[in-house]
């Protein structure tokens, strides 16, 4: 334990080193020196899935290196049961400063009102407003029941090719646009970008139906293996930035990153350095 944590921090030190020079050459890159910056429209946030292999004080520790306070919890991380630990597990993040911005992903496999009730009465105990989940298309019209009756959020997640219900947020927002306003997309950039799909073209499309977004990237487009942090592969991520912003869009950006899970930390601050430093260059303190 002694080795590995010394090692994640030279690690993490060579990181912040870097990122520095990363933020810096970003601003100068995107929009020149900087004036008067104003507060970031963008909040940028964590799906708690990058940390899965990690336990809550791991958890905790590396959202204050990351001075971020939005969470996305995966149950790993906020177990559904006993159901009567929910709030209590929930109230600890916050009594750490943190705002549980969303629960998942939480999938919905079975058309059964007591499956889906039980992960509904699960979201309300943590005080959690927004779900990103996964039905399929055969239960959806029964969650939407559920989001009506505990007027809480669902954001469909899509999964890329490999995903038969939603590849793109496209496949979502075909099935969702008649169906309450409580339903709508959480855009995976990377996911999307497998498909084909322009990922700056579906954000516009999918317009106030956009409740999060998981924030990756990737070095090929169509390759899934090739995720990279944020800044190192081919994700446009200043034009989709610049979008959000354009249409205020009043959800979190939330880092997903799925490689090197033993010592993620590394690849997370370098994203983290990197969006902040496209937000600086567009003229905001990130």
């Amino acid at each position: 334990m002694n080795t590995s944590m010394t090692r994640r921090s030279v690690l993490r030190g060579g990181t912040m080193l870097g990122a520095a020079a990363l933020l810096s050459n970003q601003a100068k890159a995107f929009a020149g020196e900087a004036h008067t910056a104003s507060a970031s429209p963008i909040r940028l946030g964590i799906a708690s899935y990058t940390f899965r292999k990690f336990d809550q004080a791991h958890l905790i520790d590396f959202m204050k290196q990351l001075k971020t306070p939005y969470l996305n919890l995966k149950d790993v991380h906020l177990p559904m049961t006993p159901l009567d630990q929910v709030a209590p597990s929930a109230a600890e993040y916050r009594d750490a400063g943190f705002i549980l911005t969303a629960a998942g992903t939480i999938y919905f496999p079975k058309d059964d009102d007591e499956d889906i009730r039980a992960k509904f009465e699960y979201v309300k105990a943590a005080g959690i407003p927004l779900i990103v989940g996964a039905p399929t298309h055969e239960t959806l019209p029964r969650v939407e029941k559920f989001v009506k009756q505990y007027n809480i959020r669902l954001a469909i997640h899509n999964h890329g090719p490999e995903d038969k219900q939603w590849p793109s947020p496209l496949d979502v927002l075909a099935v969702i646009k008649n169906m309450d306003p409580r339903i709508g997309c959480c855009i995976d950039v990377g996911h999307t970008m497998r498909t084909g799909t322009d990922v700056v073209e579906a954000i516009h499309k999918v317009g106030p139906r956009l409740f999060d977004m998981h924030m990756k990237d990737l070095a090929e487009p169509r390759v899934k293996e090739s995720q990279v942090a944020v800044g190192q592969g081919v994700m446009p991520v200043p034009e989709i930035f610049k979008t959000l912003i354009a249409m205020r869009y009043p959800g979190c950006v939330d880092l997903e990153y799925e490689i090197n899970d033993d010592d993620p930390m590394p690849g997370v601050m370098q994203s983290f350095a990197y969006m902040r430093g496209v937000l600086a260059g567009i003229g905001y303190k990130a």
